[in-house]
């Protein structure tokens, strides 16, 4: 189950560490590494929530996963959550730390779905576009497709959303419709 408080304790706790160490940069590398091993293999985060695997087990696959790829800190780290069995929450502690080094960098990651895939001078044009429009001067752009939009995209950013999708524009048509308002009018 997730725990964003926990998750964000021990982030908070990794980050100022490496402030600390004048290591940051070093464990943010890690972070995007571990996230990138969590998001190609579900059975490896599946392994960190089971509850019959053993602690040692999973410190060993832990290890043997990130060995020569992350940083002493890190796998100290990671050693200390499975020693605290906190490991099933290292997915979520992951992206609270990546987003911990966003907020200290002053990146702001925006978040692009459209219907089809874009090229890259339109990325560069919306960036541009972003940063001349609002207070975001550094942007990680992450663009993903999805069919059901029909056209158009949806951008998030800092719990923001700007949906100018043609499927939005079809569900706003269908209510207007839905609620009749034209013939009440109309008498």
């Amino acid at each position: 189950m997730p725990n964003p408080r926990l998750a964000g304790r021990y982030a908070k706790s990794l980050v100022d560490l490496a402030i600390e160490r004048n290591q940051l940069e070093a464990v943010y590398q890690d972070m995007q590494y571990l996230q990138a091993v969590c998001k190609s293999s579900r059975e490896f985060v599946n392994l960190l929530r089971s509850p019959i695997v053993s602690s040692d087990k999973k410190l060993k696959v832990l290890a043997g996963i990130s060995e020569g790829k992350i940083s002493a800190l890190t796998a100290s780290f990671n050693e200390l959550l499975v020693n605290k069995t906190r490991e099933e929450h290292l997915p979520e502690i992951i992206q609270a730390v990546i987003g911990l080094y966003n907020e200290i960098k002053g990146i702001h990651t925006v978040k692009l779905t459209t219907a089809t895939a874009l090229g890259e001078d339109v990325k560069q044009s919306i960036i541009a576009k972003l940063k001349s429009e609002t207070s975001l001067q550094n942007i990680e752009l992450h663009t993903s497709t999805n069919e059901d939009l029909i056209g158009g995209f949806v951008l998030e950013f800092d719990n923001k959303l700007v949906d100018a999708s043609i499927a939005r524009d079809l569900r706003d048509i269908r209510k207007q419709f839905g609620e009749n308002v034209y013939i009440q009018q109309i008498r």
